[in-house]
Order: C-alpha cells, then sequence, then structure tokens
C-alpha cells in the first residue's frame, strides 16, 4: 500500500470528524436555537450564516473530502482487497452520497430558496417555521450520520491498513 494513501486515510478520518461535528452542531442545537428567536431572526441568521460558510476554512474540508471521497472509492476499487476495499469504498461513497449528495440535492436548494426571501414578509415565516427548519434539520442530520459513518468506516480499515512494522 502506498505510504500517501495511509496518511490520506488517518486525515480522511479526522476531516470527515470534523465536518460531522459542524453538522451535529446545527442538528443538536443550532437550528434549534434559531428556531426560537422572535420574528424573522433565525431566518435572517440562517441568511447570513450560509453566506459566511463559503469561507475557506469550512468549504475546504467539505469540498475537499468529496475529491478524497472518490479517492479512497477509486483507490479501493482498483488497490485494495477484502475487508479493507469494502471498508474504504464504503466509506467514501457514504460521504459522497449521504453528506456531499444531500447537501446538493436537499440543503442547497432549501437555502436557495431561503436567500431569495424577503424577511418581512409573512410567507417567509411560514416557510421558515414549516419547511425550511424540519426538512433542513432532518438532511443536516443525515449528514452528520453520514460524516460520522465515514469515519467509523475508515477507523475499522486502519488496521487492514497498517503497514507491517519491521524489526
Amino acid at each position: 500500500m502506498s505510504p500517501l494513501f495511509y496518511y490520506l486515510t488517518h486525515l480522511a478520518v479526522l476531516a470527515y470528524a470534523l465536518v460531522g461535528g459542524v453538522f451535529l452542531a446545527f442538528s443538536d442545537f443550532i437550528m434549534r436555537a434559531l428556531s426560537l428567536t422572535g420574528g424573522s431572526g433565525g431566518a435572517e441568521a440562517m441568511q447570513v450564516i450560509n453566506r459566511e460558510v463559503f469561507r475557506w476554512v469550512f468549504m475546504t474540508l467539505f469540498l475537499g473530502l468529496a475529491a478524497v471521497s472518490l479517492t479512497l472509492v477509486v483507490y479501493a476499487a482498483l488497490g485494495l482487497t477484502g475487508p479493507a476495499a469494502t471498508l474504504v469504498g464504503s466509506a467514501g461513497m457514504v460521504y459522497l452520497l449521504g453528506c456531499f449528495g444531500v447537501t446538493i440535492v436537499f440543503n442547497v436548494p432549501l437555502n436557495e430558496a431561503l436567500a431569495g426571501m424577503n424577511l418581512s414578509e409573512d410567507a417567509t415565516r411560514t416557510y421558515w417555521t414549516g419547511t425550511y427548519l424540519p426538512r433542513w434539520t432532518f438532511w443536516n442530520t443525515v449528514r452528520t450520520f453520514a460524516c460520522g459513518l465515514s469515519a467509523a468506516l475508515l477507523v475499522f480499515a486502519l488496521p487492514w491498513l497498517t503497514p507491517a512494522v519491521s524489526g
């Protein structure tokens, strides 16, 4: 096994856990707190959060993990066998489908709809409480579990990936 791949796998575990932690915070308490704000405060705060998320640290991890996950899937299919191939390939696919894919298909459209709304309109408050909060939080929770599962799958793969100790 390539030493580069070995270290990439370790970094991916950490990155999956970090991104999953961000999503966990939103599902566990941030969205609930935003739902308790009066008037359009929560919707306004989420509009700002959705603009600020494009800062380089989170987006580098989030988008970088899509590329890393694709690399894991390809390497598992072409360069690994047995349990290692299954675990590593599954880790990559879970992130690609359960986190990256869910973001593109579900969370981003909800964010874009909210971004285009006028905070002073009743329709915005109705969308925020009746559609955005429950759906966005549900899909965010899926992303949280996907990141955690990807990290766990790679951790479980490590015994098969660890280079033999020479001595």
